[in-house]
C-alpha cells in the first residue's frame, strides 16, 4: 500500500506550533509592572501640625511667599533656623512695631526686601504659626517613579498584553492556519495523484473590467452614481471655502483655556473685558495676565490632576515666555524695561463686510460666550468652534429669544411687536435680526 504524505510530521509541527503560542502568552500574562516609589516628607517641627500649616500658609502667606523660591517676601524654605520662636510670633503678628522698635534682624530682612511691608496677622493664634513653622521645615517631595511604558510604538497596561504582542500572536495564529492549508492541500493532491483521479481544470473566465463593460444596464448606473456623488463632494468642499472651523494655530505662548478658565474659574470677561463695551472682544494686555503671574513664577498643578496636557516643565517655560516678553526678573521682582512683542495668531476673523458687535451680544443680549465660542473652559489649545457663516447666524437669531427682563432698550418695541405677532416671547429675527442692514451696510 502507497503512502500518501507523511501524517506524523505535520501533526507534530502543527503541535509544536501550537506550543509556541501557548507558551508566548503564559510568558507575557506574568510580566507584572514594578510598583511606583512612594513619597516620603520629613517629620514636621516639633510643636505644630504640618498639614494645618499648609492650609493656612496657602490661604495667608501664599500671596507674597513661597517655600524654594523668593517672590514678593524671601523664601521660607527652613526658615525656623533664623530667628526664634518668639520672634516670629511678634514678626507675623505685627512686623511694623518690631521694624519701629528698632529690631536689628527685621530692619535687615524690610530692606533686603524692597522695604514691602508685610501684612499683619494679628488673628493668628501661637499654636497657627507654629503650625505654619512646621510646614516651612518640610522637606521636597519626591515625585513619584513612572511605570515604565513601551511609547507610542507598543503602550501597554500594567498587568497586561502591549497591542504589538497581541498582534505578533495574531499574526503567529495565522501562520499556522495558512501552513496547515498549504499541508493539507498538498496531502489531497498526492492521494489524488495515488489514485490515479484527474483534477478538472479551472475554466478561464472573462477579467471583471470586461464583464463590466459589456453590461450596458450597470455602466449607465455606475456613471449616473458618480456624477452624482462627484457634484455632491464638489458642492461640499466649495461651501467650505473661507470656513475655518477647528482653526486651531499654535500661539508664540502656549495659553491653556482649560487651566485658566476650567480649573481655576478665571472669568472669560476678567481677560476679553472690552467685549461687554466693544464692538471687538480684544486680546487681553499683557499686563492682565501679570496680574496674577507676578506671583505664580512656576506651574503647581495637581499630582493627581486629569487636565495637565503637557509637564510643569513646559508650562513653566511658557510663563517664563510672558516675563521676557514683558519684561519682569523673578528673582529681583522688578521690571527691567526690555521688553519683547508677542505675535499673537488671530483665530476667530470675519470678513470686511460683516459688522459684530460683542457688546450688543455680551451686554444687551446677555448671550454666554460658549455659544459662539464653545466651551472653552476645555480648550488646552484654543480652536474655532463655530463656523460664523452667514446661515450659521441667521439660525441663531432664528432660535434665540430676546432677553427683555430689566431691559429698557427692547422694551417698547418688544412690546408692539408682541401684539403684532400674537407672541409673548420675540426672537431675534422678529426683531428685525434678518434685515440685511443690520449686518452688511
Amino acid at each position: 500500500m502507497k503512502k500518501v504524505g507523511n501524517h506524523k510530521s505535520i501533526s507534530r509541527i502543527i503541535t509544536l506550533s501550537l506550543v509556541l503560542v501557548l507558551s508566548i502568552s503564559l510568558s507575557s500574562l506574568a510580566q507584572v509592572a514594578a510598583p511606583a516609589a512612594t513619597t516620603t516628607m520629613a517629620a514636621p517641627a516639633a510643636g505644630g501640625d504640618a498639614v494645618q500649616g499648609k492650609a493656612l500658609f496657602n490661604s495667608n502667606c501664599a500671596a507674597c511667599h513661597k517655600l524654594d523660591a523668593k517672590m514678593t517676601g524671601p523664601a521660607l524654605r527652613g526658615v525656623t533656623g533664623r530667628h526664634d520662636k518668639s520672634w516670629f510670633y511678634g514678626w507675623i503678628k505685627n512686623s511694623s512695631a518690631i521694624i519701629a522698635s528698632g529690631d536689628a534682624d527685621a530692619v535687615k530682612l524690610f530692606n533686603e526686601n524692597n522695604k514691602a511691608v508685610m501684612t499683619a496677622f494679628p488673628q493668628l493664634s501661637n499654636a497657627d504659626i507654629d503650625n505654619i513653622l512646621a510646614y516651612t521645615d518640610t522637606t521636597i517631595e519626591k515625585p513619584t517613579t513612572p511605570l515604565p511604558t513601551l511609547g507610542a510604538e507598543g503602550a501597554s497596561k500594567e498587568g497586561g498584553l502591549s497591542n504589538e504582542l497581541i498582534l505578533g500572536l495574531l499574526a503567529g495564529i495565522l501562520a499556522v492556519l495558512v501552513a496547515m492549508l498549504f499541508m493539507v492541500n498538498n496531502v489531497l493532491n498526492k492521494i489524488a495523484k495515488a489514485n490515479n483521479i484527474e483534477v478538472a481544470a479551472k475554466e478561464k473566465s472573462l477579467p471583471i473590467w470586461k464583464a463590466f463593460a459589456r453590461n450596458q444596464f450597470l455602466v449607465l448606473v455606475s456613471t449616473i452614481l458618480l456624477i452624482l456623488v462627484s457634484a455632491y463632494f464638489v458642492y461640499g468642499f466649495l461651501m467650505q471655502v473661507g470656513v475655518d472651523k477647528d482653526y486651531a494655530p499654535i500661539q508664540p505662548i502656549h495659553y491653556s483655556h482649560k487651566i485658566h478658565a476650567g480649573d481655576n474659574g478665571i472669568d472669560c470677561k476678567y481677560c476679553h473685558s472690552s467685549a461687554r463695551v466693544s464692538k471687538n472682544a480684544g486680546i487681553p494686555s499683557l499686563n492682565v495676565c501679570m496680574n496674577c503671574h507676578k506671583n505664580i513664577a512656576e506651574f503647581q498643578g495637581d499630582k493627581d490632576s486629569t487636565y495637565v496636557e503637557y509637564t510643569k516643565e513646559y508650562y513653566t517655560g511658557e510663563i517664563q515666555k510672558l516675563y521676557d516678553a514683558v519684561g519682569w526678573d523673578k528673582t529681583t521682582q522688578k521690571y527691567t524695561g526690555k521688553t519683547k512683542p508677542v505675535k499673537w495668531i488671530r483665530i476667530h476673523n470675519l470678513p470686511d463686510f460683516v459688522y459684530f458687535n460683542h457688546s450688543q451680544h455680551v451686554t444687551v443680549a446677555g448671550i454666554e460666550c460658549q455659544k459662539c465660542h464653545g466651551p472653552v473652559q476645555t480648550y488646552e489649545i484654543q480652536r474655532q468652534f463655530a463656523p460664523l457663516t452667514m446661515g450659521w447666524c441667521i439660525n441663531c437669531h432664528r432660535a434665540t429669544d430676546v432677553k427683555v427682563e430689566g431691559n429698557d432698550y427692547y422694551k417698547k418695541i418688544h412690546e408692539e411687536l408682541s401684539k403684532k405677532y400674537g407672541v409673548d416671547k420675540l426672537t431675534a429675527a422678529q426683531m428685525g435680526g434678518l434685515e440685511c442692514g443690520k449686518c452688511h451696510y
